[in-house]
């Protein structure tokens, strides 16, 4: 993707006494402080608090589209935190993290191409997701582009295409990992996790709860043949395998 504009607004702000905004219980949302328009990336080092006020691109970052290569509206380098921050419509390509990142308490109400990219290229490289919500996702939630392992913990979707994926066609490809646990699902859905079985990547899922999918038509976890011609990924198989999809029955529930 293009590389990303830095934003008057892009310094982290200095620490201060005032306690963070609450994390909203599972099935609740937070209601925004503020309004926020941003019209160039916001670019993070260290650690940054919204306070939970609603970011929104606006200007070049204000289209609503599913095109590839939009810039974020939020980009964090390696080892940022981006905390108490709701991303409303539109919200562009949402957040990127180049490296290593946190994002704690992070709500996106209409996502945009995708709520977050994980960049990293190391296969060192943790990226945690702690507590949040995101609702309609034409397609993807979480993007997998680079190596590493994502935590996905304390944190709702509805409404969505896939929760997770790890890039089933990218140019550079690596063996990705990511884990599940504590979360709420709510129907509609298309698939919760899509992995390749061909470069190793594993998915691990944990107390999933699965709200208004009485037909069970949500994939819980789908396997791929990933590439890097740029061709799209055929499936390969789905469901629990011990290898790449690592659940058991009693870790999904449904409501």
């Amino acid at each position: 993707m293009s590389a990303s504009k830095t934003a008057a607004a892009s310094k982290s702000p200095k620490a201060t006494a005032t306690p963070s905004p609450p994390s909203a219980a599972l099935g609740s949302w937070p209601t925004a402080t503020a309004g926020k328009p941003v019209t160039s990336t916001i670019t993070v080092s260290g650690s940054y608090d919204g306070g939970l006020k609603r970011f929104y691109g606006s200007g070049a970052l204000g289209g609503d589209s599913q095109d590839e290569d939009q810039d974020p509206v939020f980009e964090l380098a390696d080892g940022a935190t981006l905390k108490n921050v709701i991303l409303g419509a539109p919200a562009a390509d949402g957040v990127h993290c180049l490296g290593s990142c946190t994002l704690q308490n992070v709500w996106w109400e209409d996502v945009g191409e995708d709520a977050a990219t994980f960049k990293g290229t190391s296969p060192s490289a943790t990226y945690v997701v702690a507590g949040g919500g995101a609702k309609k996702a034409d397609d993807k939630v979480f993007q997998h582009n680079g190596a590493g392992t994502l935590t996905i913990k304390n944190f709702q979707v509805a409404e969505f295409g896939k929760l997770y994926r790890s890039c089933g066609n990218c140019d550079t490809q690596y063996k990705r990992h990511v884990v599940i646990n504590n979360i709420r699902v709510t129907s509609p859905g298309k698939v919760l996790v899509g992995v390749n079985a061909n470069y190793g990547d594993t998915a691990t899922l944990s107390g999933v709860t699965v709200v208004g999918d009485g037909g069970r038509e949500i994939t819980i976890c789908e396997r791929f043949q990933g590439n890097t011609t740029g061709a799209e990924p055929d499936k390969v198989g789905s469901g629990p395998d011990g290898t790449h999809c690592r659940y058991s029955a009693s870790g999904i529930a449904y409501r």
